[in-house]
């Protein structure tokens, strides 16, 4: 009979593989993600003229000034340049992260501009009032990356620096990283248009980024503690620490009214896995009593997932 070990190794790999159809669905939600991204800009923030920060703000900033100072007329060039600038952050992506990760980041990137160039910018804003267009576009942009993120995926530029710090650094918010960008961004738009540009521009990037850190979730721990009444809880043992590939820490236990035995396992993991943590549960002891603390701090060795 094989050892608890060597079934929880089993488990990880049948885990670890993820699947042609689980990937498949994934990159389905990334485009998802991205098209409800796309429109958000080029429906209800490009009529505007505003700028949408990051590196396709930087981005957009360099076509303008190629227009503006060169007198270049040709063809909408900020997706060449925002393809430039995340070289640099996809190499390094390369060096500390997952290579699943970074090939469907370049993907990704590779998806957006096509779809970016695809939806029409209508030469009117789609609402009378200017907040109300900056704030759909904060939502639905926020919303997309958010999705993307979630996905395992990453749309490059700064978000993928806020990824690559979550990897290295650990207690990072990828909506912060970008905020932080966008001050240095909308400082330059200030010196070079008018400050209502600058002020609906930055308005529209706050509520990107935190629409983005509500969906995006995968940094924030959770402590999960499981009550379960299973005469025998190695089963559940196993599926846990393979199906999660987390460690587990456990005890024996009577419970106060009936004193009937239990088993109190406890379980640190991401925000994005209560869902699969649920599944497990579902399948292997759906009469367990668990108790999930969010936003709990983590000292020692603990695996940073994002994809």
């Amino acid at each position: 009979m094989a050892s608890i070990q060597q079934e929880v190794d089993a488990r990880e790999r049948n885990a670890g593989g993820g699947g042609l159809r689980q990937e498949a669905l994934r990159f389905l939600g990334v485009c998802i993600g991205v098209t409800v991204y796309a429109l958000g800009i080029n429906l209800f923030l490009r009529p505007l003229h505003l700028y949408s920060g990051g590196f396709m703000g930087f981005a957009q900033l360099i076509d303008t000034f190629l227009r503006s100072k060169l007198g270049y007329q040709g063809r909408e060039l900020s997706g060449i340049f925002y393809y430039i600038m995340n070289v640099p952050g996809l190499i390094i992506a390369f060096r500390v992260m997952q290579r699943r990760f970074v090939v469907k980041t370049v993907l990704t990137v590779t998806v957006m501009t096509i779809v970016l160039t695809l939806i029409p910018i209508p030469e009117t804003p789609v609402l009378e009032e200017r907040l109300a267009n900056c704030l759909i576009a904060g939502i639905m942009s926020g919303s997309g990356i958010g999705l993307v993120l979630r996905m395992g995926a990453c749309d490059g530029g700064m978000d993928i620096v806020g990824m690559i710090l979550i990897q290295t650094k650990g207690n990072v918010s990828v909506g912060g990283v970008n905020i932080a960008a966008n001050c240095v961004l909308y400082g330059v738009c200030l010196l070079l248009f008018d400050a209502a540009t600058v002020v609906y521009s930055l308005i529209y990037s706050v509520i990107s980024s935190l629409t983005c850190d509500r969906v995006h979730t995968q940094n924030i721990n959770v402590r999960a503690t499981i009550i379960t009444k299973l005469e025998d809880a190695s089963r559940l043992e196993i599926e846990l620490m393979g199906g999660l590939t987390r460690g587990l820490t456990f005890w024996e236990a009577r419970g106060g009214y009936t004193n009937a035995p239990a088993t109190v396992i406890v379980v640190v993991i991401s925000k994005y896995e209560i869902h699969q943590l649920k599944t497990i549960l579902r399948e292997s002891d759906p009469d367990a009593f668990v108790i999930i603390d969010e936003g709990v701090g983590v000292l020692g060795h603990f695996l940073k997932k994002i994809t």
